[in-house]
C-alpha cells in the first residue's frame, strides 16, 4: 500500500510533529533501526503498532519480507533511531525497491542534524554539501578529502566523539585557517555550539576528551581575490614595457595575466583612451 518515511526527534522529543504521531499510529507496522530505542519513543506518544527491526545488517533479507506486507494492502513506517531515514541512516534500498515495484512513497519531515547545525552556524548556506561520516579506510578517506579541498561550498560532516580527534587532524590538509562550527548533542539537554577554525579545534581537542555527537560545519574553499591593474597602473606598465623595446602587440599580451582583460581587449583600449603617443601605437 504506502511506505512512509516518518522523520523522528534527533534528541528533543518536542521535536516530534503531529503529523509523524498520526501516522506512526496509524500504520499496520514500524520498520525500526533499533526496536528498543523506538520503543522508549513510542511508549512516550502512547503508540500501539506493532514493530519490526530493519537496519545496515539485515536490509537484504528484511526488504522482501516488507515489500511483500506492502504489496498485500498493508502500511509501514520505516524511522531511523534519529531523524529522518535515509539521511545517513537506513531505508535507501527499501524506498529503491518500492519506487521499482510502483509502491507509493511518502516523506514525512522531521528535523535532521544536518540543517539544524547549518541554519545556525551563520557560514554560508545557500549553497552546502552534505558528506554525512568520512570514509573509514584510509584511501578512501584520503580520496574523498582530496576532493574537498577546493570544495567551494559549506561543508557538513557528522562525526562521533571517538573519532572526531583523528577528523579534525585530517580536516587540516583542507586548511588550518578555514571557519568551523561544532554542533554537539543538537536539540538534547547539553547542546553546545563551538565557533573557531579548524587549527583552534584541533588544538582544543588535544586537551578536551570530546563528548557526545557532533556536527562539523566547515567553511568553503575560497579563491584569492586576484588584485588587477587599474587602468592608471595599466598605462603606466604599458609605457614601460614599450620604453624597454617591446611592440604594443606584445607589450599588450605581456599585461593581460594581470588584468580581466585580453590581449586584444588592452590593444583596443588603448586606442579609445588616447593611452600613448601616436609613434608608440604599433
Amino acid at each position: 500500500m504506502t511506505l512512509y518515511l516518518v522523520g523522528t526527534p534527533i534528541g528533543n522529543l518536542e521535536d516530534m510533529t503531529y503529523r509523524a504521531v498520526r501516522i506512526l499510529q496509524s500504520v499496520d507496522l514500524i520498520a525500526a533501526e533499533d526496536t528498543r530505542h523506538t520503543a522508549k519513543l513510542l511508549h512516550h506518544f502512547q503508540i500501539k503498532t506493532p514493530q519490526i527491526s530493519y537496519h545496515h545488517h539485515n536490509r537484504n533479507s528484511r526488504i522482501p519480507e516488507l515489500i511483500n506486507l506492502l504489496q498485500q494492502g498493508k502500511s509501514i513506517a520505516v524511522v531511523t533511531d534519529a531523524g529522518m531515514p535515509t539521511i545517513s541512516d537506513p531505508g535507501l534500498e527499501i524506498v529503491q525497491e518500492a519506487i521499482a515495484r510502483g509502491l507509493e512513497v511518502i516523506p514525512i519531515p522531521g528535523v535532521t542534524a544536518v540543517i539544524t547545525a547549518l541554519a545556525v552556524a551563520g557560514l554560508d548556506s545557500s549553497r552546502f554539501v552534505f558528506e554525512g561520516f568520512l570514509p573509514t579506510k584510509p584511501k578512501l578517506r584520503k580520496t574523498r578529502l582530496k576532493l574537498l579541498e577546493r570544495e567551494t561550498r559549506t561543508i557538513i560532516l557528522y562525526e562521533a566523539p571517538h573519532r572526531l580527534l583523528t577528523t579534525l587532524e585530517d580536516l587540516q590538509q583542507l586548511g588550518g585557517d578555514r571557519p568551523l562550527v561544532l554542533a554537539r548533542e543538537l536539540t538534547k539537554l547539553h547542546e553546545q555550539f563551538w565557533r573557531g577554525t579548524l587549527a583552534q579545534a584541533l588544538e582544543l581537542y588535544q586537551h578536551k576528551p570530546p563528548q557526545g555527537e557532533y556536527t562539523l560545519v566547515v567553511g568553503g574553499y575560497q579563491e584569492a581575490e586576484t588584485e588587477y591593474l587599474d587602468e592608471n597602473q595599466l598605462k603606466q606598465e604599458l609605457e614601460r614595457l614599450i620604453a624597454q623595446g617591446m611592440s604594443l602587440t606584445q607589450a599588450c599580451k605581456e599585461i593581460a595575466p594581470f588584468t580581466n582583460l585580453s590581449r586584444r581587449e588592452i590593444y583596443q583600449l588603448t586606442r579609445e583612451k588616447n593611452f600613448l603617443a601616436e609613434g608608440d601605437r604599433k
